[in-house]
């Protein structure tokens, strides 16, 4: 009797239906091990088959043969086509695109991998040391200290203030943190405050006692570069700045202060200074509610001859979702010594310059996140195979990426917009329109891509399959990061209702400037007769916006604040569908530039309209929304 028939009655014996002679055998290459692994015994029926067959699947191993390829990060420059295409367009200064390229090589192949250390090394408090001391060490991976070697080097934040590239620098130096962003570790976040705290003092004037500080925020020398902190929120809230703030300020003679108060939410906390908010207290120790009480302080963070903070005491570090790279801290302040930036009361308005970089820089990571998630589901595309062919050969899959791009096409051009209008304001050539557009512009920026950036790295992460759930694979840290971006700085309602405030602090002169300017991109592209959808979609959708806006006025207040969530959403759709549109008619445009303008078109771009039409939000609609918001099950 033969082997094979040797097993087969004992299959048959044991009620096995499973039947393998005469199987063809698969083409696949199984590893295996020159012996069996300790403490196993392999049975008769085994060592019979692989006399018989000469092989058996998965013969003293855990796993097969197969593995599938990672997908490959190469230069995020290169790999941009967008983005290469704006700046030709823009600023084709050879010194740029130079210094682009390998800053977008040195990402790919080595601060890529500094960024993963600082996500699976997350800071660390050590309250003591080993002789009881208090020191409160706030412990960070190597990885992160290098970043701000980095950061200093590449000039981060430095750029913004050179302006070497005069209306151009603020679109340079964001096309640069646009690079690094995704690799960076969450780095940008500091570099953001950084930036804004620079902006801040350059606003008030770079005099004793922060003109040391302003220069170590806009070095290029790592030996001197500082990063600074940004100390607002406090237990009471955190855009709510005026009733939440308690910390109070004690004036000392020589004209500083002593800070007292506990800020709840402090990030980058490892920071060489930072700006916070306080209420000046007079001789009686009383201090004055709202905004009209608050004034802005610079404070360094020092240490004492014995080592402990001057001032501060390290409570605890947040147990965050997302940004674990960064660390983010409890802070009790007792004593911190500070100096008063604002004038007295005037600290909410001080740091308005500070809140218009954050958003734009929280913009450019939601972009970034965006980009980066796409080009790396667009090389997979290319390695995995499903259901006998590539990824990129699922027409579906293809159509799921192209969607992904345009959202992400979309974000790039109206972030990039509101960098261009930011340098023009620096450089001093702004005009009124400009001004008015940089304005309604920040808030609307910061809020739409931020939701966008959640939904398309979502989406992102679903194009790996399983492998975009594996922590190991850094995949799921882009949409834990992504989640924070429409939280920190203004939430999506905070920002809309900011939107609302900028139109009534300029008596709709804002509003004006926006039309003028969407009006003036469409009729440039009046001729391009490929375009003629989109530039009707736009121009409808424009049309919609100003009759429901001409509406609005005649209604009472409340009537707005319900609107202004979709309102901001319908500004952002239309103004970017110009952008798309404008984009596809410069002379170095290509067939996709177009084709992603069509895309986008093809949305509603008029949301609020679209909902006044089926009544969201007249007076009636608020008590049925609570209701059922609220709504609990009837006592029997």
């Amino acid at each position: 009797m033969s082997v094979c028939s040797v097993l087969l009655n004992r299959r048959a014996a044991g009620g096995c239906c499973r039947v393998w002679c005469g199987v063809p055998r698969q083409l696949v290459h199984i590893r295996s091990a020159s012996a069996a692994e300790a403490g196993t015994r392999r049975s008769d029926e085994e060592q019979l088959w692989e006399a018989a067959v000469g092989y058996l699947p998965f013969s003293r191993a855990k796993i097969g043969a197969f593995f599938q390829e990672r997908p490959v990060l190469k230069n995020p420059f290169l790999e941009d086509a967008l983005l290469r295409g704006y700046l030709k367009r823009h600023m084709p200064e050879k010194a740029a695109f130079s210094d682009l390229r390998a800053f977008g090589e040195r990402v790919a192949n080595e601060v890529d991998g500094w960024g993963r250390e600082c996500e699976v090394t997350a800071p660390r408090l050590v309250h003591f040391d080993p002789w009881g001391r208090r020191v409160d060490h706030i412990v960070t991976s190597p990885a992160w200290k290098r970043m701000k070697d980095l950061s200093a080097q590449e000039g981060l934040v430095a750029i913004g203030y050179e302006r070497t590239f005069g209306e151009w620098s603020r679109v340079y130096q964001m096309s640069k943190l646009y690079i690094f962003s995704p690799s960076s570790g969450l780095y940008t976040c500091p570099l953001a405050m950084t930036d804004g705290a620079a902006k801040v003092i350059q606003s008030i004037g770079v005099s004793w006692p922060v003109d040391e500080a302003y220069g170590r925020l806009t070095t290029r020398q790592p030996e001197r570069f500082w990063t600074s902190g940004q100390w607002m929120t406090e237990r009471q809230g955190g855009s709510d700045v005026a009733s939440g703030t308690e910390t109070v300020a004690v004036p000392q003679t020589d004209g500083s202060y002593k800070l007292h108060g506990f800020k709840w939410f402090t990030s980058a906390t490892d920071a060489d200074m930072t700006l916070t908010l306080a209420r000046v207290q007079d001789r009686t120790g009383a201090t004055m509610p709202g905004s009209r009480g608050l004034s802005l302080f610079y404070a360094e963070v020092s240490r004492d001859e014995d080592g402990r903070l001057k001032g501060i005491e390290v409570q605890r570090l947040k147990d965050k979702l997302g940004t674990r790279q960064m660390p983010t801290a409890e802070l009790l302040l007792d004593g911190l010594p500070a100096h008063r930036l604002s004038e007295e009361g005037r600290g909410v308005a001080s740091i308005a310059n500070m809140l218009t970089i954050t958003r734009i820089h929280n913009s450019v990571s939601a972009a970034a996140a965006m980009r980066r998630v796409v080009q790396l589901a667009r090389d997979y595309a290319t390695r995995r195979t499903a259901f006998g062919k590539l990824l990129k050969d699922h027409p579906l899959h293809v159509q799921t990426l192209a969607r992904m791009e345009v959202e992400t096409r979309g974000a790039f051009l109206l972030v990039m917009d509101v960098c261009r209008l930011l340098g023009r304001e620096e450089s001093g050539i702004a005009t009124q329109l400009d001004a008015h557009l940089l304005r309604l512009l920040t808030p609307v920026v910061k809020l739409y891509t931020a939701k966008q950036a959640v939904a398309v790295v979502s989406e992102g992460l679903e194009s790996f399959g399983g492998q975009g759930y594996i922590e190991d694979t850094g995949l799921p840290g882009l949409l834990r990061d992504a989640q924070v971006l429409s939280i920190w700085e203004g939430t999506t309602n905070v920002l809309s209702l900011d939107v609302l405030r900028c139109v009534a602090r300029s008596s709709g002169m804002v509003l004006h400037a926006y039309f003028s300017h969407v009006k003036s991109l469409l009729a440039g592209a009046s001729d391009v007769s490929s375009l003629a959808p989109a530039v009707k979609a736009v121009d409808g959708a424009l049309s919609e916006l100003e009759v429901f806006v001409r509406g609005a006025a005649t209604k009472a207040p409340g009537y707005m604040e319900l609107a202004a969530r979709d309102l901001a959403y319908s500004l952002a759709r239309i103004y970017t569908g110009a952008l798309l549109i404008d984009h596809a008619c410069w002379k170095g445009a290509s067939p996709s530039d177009s084709y992603a303008a069509l895309r986008w078109c093809e949305n509603d771009l008029c949301p609020v309209a679209t909902k006044q039409v089926r009544g969201c939000f007249d007076s009636g609609t608020p008590p049925l929304d609570a209701a059922l918001v609220f709504d609990r099950p009837t006592q029997d």
